[in-house]
């Protein structure tokens, strides 16, 4: 059994409402003494965000989410000017100023159904856009979403979503089925299951599973926090299926798991 080579993606929220670590990062010093423990433990590419998609999380406005965001880009690329830095946005002004700053990664967990121009911005900057399959929005994603085969209806919006982009110029795009991002327990598990089906894409496939409901659910683990170990245990079956990039809150777990099947591949 052969494992792919992976990247890490560490998740930066500067927010004060994420699911799992709000609060903990808001202030730059906080933001950037993570950033360095990430950096210790090989990150590849470092994801800041700047409004929470959990569950029924309010808006941000634009001003409130640049001011989040782009001091923490500042600081990150005059520190580490060579390190990969993702703006996590569904805002075109958010995605530009931080492009302007120096990441070079759009993740739109909106997959382009909120803004066609982030695709324009992408093509522009020669950027990477992540384009994620959600059902809904934030606020109403979880209100009973239901699908007839909910892998293939992901895979014919994402599909659909990287053709809108290629049309638009942009070369560099990674997908993301977007696990309980408008689904329920069995419709995680189901896309989890299938995951290699999504590889015919022929797009880089990032998996984001870190610390999700459908974890704390599958072994009784109310908080979110002290569901790392069974994260990485998960990741260690699921990226037989061709995952290329993880995007997670514990780099650490992940960094032993890649150093562990460089050794053993």
């Amino acid at each position: 059994m052969k494992y792919k080579i992976f990247k890490i993606m560490g998740i930066l929220n500067v927010t004060p409402d994420s699911f799992s670590d709000g609060g903990d990062f808001v202030d730059l010093h906080q933001a950037i003494k993570q950033v360095d423990w990430m950096v210790f433990n090989n990150v590849d590419i470092v994801d800041i965000g700047g409004e929470s998609t959990r569950p029924n999380a309010p808006s941000v406005g634009l001003d409130e989410e640049l001011k989040r965001v782009i001091p923490v880009i500042k600081e990150i690329r005059k520190i580490y000017p060579n390190l990969t830095i993702s703006i996590d946005t569904t805002k075109y002004d958010v995605a530009k100023a931080a492009l302007d700053e120096g990441a070079t990664i759009i993740n739109d967990v909106s997959g382009l159904q909120y803004d066609t121009k982030l695709a324009e911005l992408a093509a522009q900057y020669d950027a990477t856009l992540i384009i994620m399959h959600m059902k809904g929005t934030p606020q109403n994603m979880q209100d009973n979403p239901e699908y007839e085969d909910v892998v293939n209806e992901v895979y014919e919006f994402l599909d659909h979503q990287k053709l809108l982009a290629q049309s638009y110029g942009v070369e560099k795009i990674w997908i993301d089925v977007g696990i309980g991002f408008g689904k329920k327990y069995k419709h995680n598990i189901d896309l989890l299951k299938n995951l290699e089906k999504f590889n015919a894409l022929n797009c880089p496939q990032v998996l984001g599973i870190s610390r999700k409901s459908f974890i704390g659910k599958m072994f009784d683990i109310p908080n979110p926090k002290e569901r790392d170990l069974q994260t990485v245990l998960l990741h260690s079956i699921l990226l037989t299926k061709g995952i290329d990039i993880v995007r997670v809150h514990n780099v650490e777990y992940l960094n032993y798991l890649r150093k562990i099947i460089l050794e053993f591949n």
